[in-house]
């Protein structure tokens, strides 16, 4: 057996099942007696709900019943719950109005749920859908944030002013104000973080079931099945915990879209108490377009106050929040907590103030999506740092350098209530400069316009934070206290452990990390570790997987509970070996008495705790099981640089990346290989969002972007082969070490890669361009400059 503990590059324990497709997903999950749902949305943005005649459907061939959200409300179910407070400037609450689980009196968007229909067959369900008679009053609708604002805008909830959720704001605007007033230079730049579908490559599902005893379990597709179970059994359902199970099976890509708590989870757990039958929704492509939560939707302005030298003196920015129809489970604290609490990035900018406004409109519900808030931040700030050296004539390398916060500067207290750790974002900014040979790139730039083609280059050197600690920022900002993660870990009489964790894998390779950090502290191999999670019925609690946290948070868990297991097990070793517990040392899978040859194995400790001999029970009670609990102090906050190189055709204006390189410190790295696929996946999604996706809405708020055929995803031969680099300045304040790994890819990516777009562009008179920058956009960018550059 070689190495296999922390650092060690093994192959992810859960492929072997995968590749063999013998996954288990809740699609793939069917229960005796199961009938099938299929839920009727809406098909227009904004209209009265006046009536649904259900009589048809209802008598349709297969049906067993056909559900309004008048039903629902006449059970006493209620509303889908978010799970985020945000206090106006003024101290006042945010609004947040109903979000039924099926539509009550008005439907707000395409894909608002109105009516779900029950049969044996799901192409039943499906065809009696179509018989239902629905009463529409069509009203105005708004899509953009910046329309819904205006005067006299369509109001998508009646008792929302002018579709205002909240008006927050962080930072001290006075020392931003007089900042200003003394800057030799102030540099402005507006911009929109374009709107994005998840896309995650398994649709949701959702089984709900009732048994004789009213005991319900339900079956989803979810990042985090205990608060799942919180949210829907107290607020929507109000089913006692102890009643309700909530099973997260194999689950194909989240990226943050299933996080939330979806009124479909609600639907089919209600309706199975109804009809005390399984009843089972599987989404189909076209729905996930209009039912899954979206991401990002940010236009902002931001200006940058600097003095003669470039030393950057303040920053100030607005932002609206496009949050949609309704608020998403955690939709309120993206553009807040996680965006704009890290706009200082890598920069000892002394004043911030940002201002965020968060606008209902009528589109499907915006919440985090890989990264949520951080990557809007790092592109807002990466930006603007090339903006900068463009209007001003600095070098864009060296302004960086001379505004980086310095590494013996850490801890590191931000404007903006964020307290950073440790970092060194010196050596990642020339270790990524020497991959791509940044020096060497003018060479490039000649060579490619003597084949006909424009060559730029971008960097982006971001900063995000990981972990979701609140109660790192509860003093600034009055958050809520941290969100913990719990471990359980058995060790059973063989010496094989199992590990039952709240965190949550949906392709992240935790079964495979975790062992590794159990397999490095006992001494033993990740063959004898098993992983367990997604089942409330069998971890304890847990506040499952997002933001990057697994590790940080759940992997500090795991460590804490193995602590207890060691420690109990010196006690059992000093008993065998007639020592005292004090002398007992453990390291390499043996407890050995110290300065002695004596010792017992960790599997010879771990019969004995089960299997006791001549044993003082009275003393130590039998078995080796640990439970413990870890909340975060801090977040986490990794950094890093990434350079992009793209060559366009000026003849068609189509871009290319032709080389990316990512160097990242991520703090501790456990499994070098996992890494490199993290930062690969969010690569892929940083230059997709850059360069082709866009979920477009006309003025109304009607999806045009509602398929493949519209919303383009990036492909293979979109993609260069990526350099992954990593370094390493561990975390201070967890006991791996470890920063996170699973968003710094499409963090640090769309900058890199818009201001390489920029860069190529820099002789037609371009100074930005909003993602996505598609072929048409900068096709017609060369052609309105083409006379220009021909006379030159």
């Amino acid at each position: 057996m070689g190495f296999e503990g922390i650092g060690a590059a093994v192959k992810r324990k859960e492929d072997a099942r995968f590749l063999a497709g013998r996954g288990n997903y809740v699609d793939d999950i069917n229960r005796p007696g199961q009938v099938y749902a299929y839920i009727k949305r809406s098909d227009r943005p904004h209209a009265r709900l006046k009536g649904i005649d259900t009589r048809k459907a209802a008598a349709a061939p297969g049906v067993l019943a056909v559900y309004t959200g008048a039903d629902l409300a006449a059970d006493g179910v209620g509303g889908l719950p978010c799970g985020w407070q945000i206090h106006n400037k003024d101290g006042s609450p945010m609004a947040e109005p109903p979000h039924p689980v099926l539509a009550v009196g008005k439907v707000r968007h395409v894909g608002d749920p109105v009516a779900v229909v029950i049969a044996e067959t799901k192409q039943q369900a499906k065809d009696a859908a179509e018989l239902l008679e629905i009463d529409y009053e069509d009203l105005p609708g708004v899509a953009a944030s910046t329309d819904a604002i205006k005067p006299g805008a369509p109001l998508v909830h009646d008792d929302v002013p002018g579709n205002i959720c909240y008006d927050w704001h962080i930072g001290d605007k006075a020392a931003v104000d007089a900042a200003f007033a003394r800057a030799k230079h102030v540099v402005k730049l507006e911009l929109t973080n374009n709107r994005l579908v998840p896309n995650a490559m398994e649709p949701r599902a959702a089984i709900g079931e009732c048994d004789v005893t009213g005991n319900y379990t339900l079956y989803t597709t979810s990042q985090n099945p205990h608060v799942i179970r919180l949210l829907m059994g107290a607020f929507v359902l109000h089913i006692p915990e102890h009643q309700l199970r909530v099973i997260a099976p194999d689950v194909g890509g989240g990226f943050g879209s299933k996080i939330y708590h979806y009124a479909e989870e609600a639907i089919v757990t209600w309706a199975a108490g109804k009809l005390r039958r399984p009843v089972k929704w599987t989404a189909e492509r076209s729905e996930s377009f209009i039912s899954d939560a979206q991401g990002r939707d940010h236009v902002t302005t931001a200006e940058m106050a600097l003095d003669e030298q470039g030393n950057f003196l303040a920053l100030r920015v607005s932002t609206l929040a496009n949050m949609g129809a309704y608020l998403s489970t955690f939709a309120t604290s993206i553009p807040t907590y996680l965006y704009a609490t890290l706009l200082a990035g890598v920069y000892k900018t002394p004043a911030i103030y940002a201002e965020v406004k968060a606008v209902f409109t009528n589109t499907v519900p915006v919440d985090a999506y890989r990264g949520a808030g951080r990557p809007e931040a790092a592109y807002l700030l990466e930006r603007l740092v090339d903006v900068i050296a463009h209007d001003l004539g600095f070098d864009r390398i060296e302004l960086r350098r001379k505004n980086f916060i310095p590494p013996d500067a850490f801890p590191y207290q931000t404007p903006v209530a964020l307290q950073y750790d440790s970092g060194n974002y010196q050596v990642t900014l020339e270790k990524a400069l020497q991959a791509a040979d940044f020096a060497g790139f003018e060479e490039r730039r000649r060579q490619a316009r003597a084949r006909g083609k424009l060559r730029g280059i971008g960097v982006s050197t971001y900063l995000e934070a990981c972990g979701i600690a609140p109660s790192a920022v509860a003093g600034a900002l009055g958050a809520r206290a941290g969100l913990y993660e719990v471990a359980n870990v058995r060790v059973n009489p063989t010496g094989d452990v199992t590990v039952f964790t709240g965190a949550h894998s949906h392709g992240q390779g935790h079964e495979t990390t975790f062992a590794q950090v159990v397999a490095e502290r006992l001494g033993i191999s990740i063959a004898q570790v098993d992983v367990v999670h997604g089942d409330t019925g069998r971890i304890p609690f847990g506040m499952g997987t997002y933001g990057s946290r697994s590790l940080a948070v759940g992997g500090s868990a795991i460590v804490k509970a193995l602590d207890k297991i060691i420690a109990k097990g010196k006690r059992i070793a000093a008993h065998l070996l007639e020592a005292s517990v004090d002398d007992i040392e453990f390291k390499d899978g043996k407890f050995t008495v110290a300065g002695t040859d004596k010792s017992k194995t960790f599997a010879e400790i771990a019969l004995t705790a089960y299997v006791p001999h001549n044993y003082p029970i009275e003393e130590l009670e039998p078995g080796l099981e640990e439970t413990a609990f870890y909340d975060p102090k801090n977040f986490t906050f990794p950094g890093g640089c990434h350079v992009c190189e793209v060559e366009i055709d000026i003849e068609t204006g189509t871009p290319k990346v032709v080389n990316f390189v990512a160097v990242d410190d991520i703090g501790r790295v456990i499994n070098p290989m996992i890494v490199e696929g993290q930062v690969h996946g969010g690569v892929a999604q940083g230059i997709g969002q850059a360069l082709l996706e866009h979920a477009v809405y006309d003025s109304q708020g009607q999806l045009l972007s509602g398929s493949y055929m519209d919303y383009v995803m990036p492909r293979a031969d979109n993609l260069p082969s990526i350099h992954v680099g990593t370094e390493s300045t561990l975390c201070t304040h967890n006991p791996l070490g470890v920063k996170g790994v699973g968003e710094v890819g499409a963090i640090g990516s769309p900058p890199a890669v818009i201001n390489a777009i920029v860069d190529a562009l820099r002789d037609y008179g371009v100074r930005h361009i909003d993602m996505p920058a598609t072929a048409e956009k900068i096709w017609s960018i060369i052609q309105a400059h083409q006379p220009r550059m021909a006379a030159e």
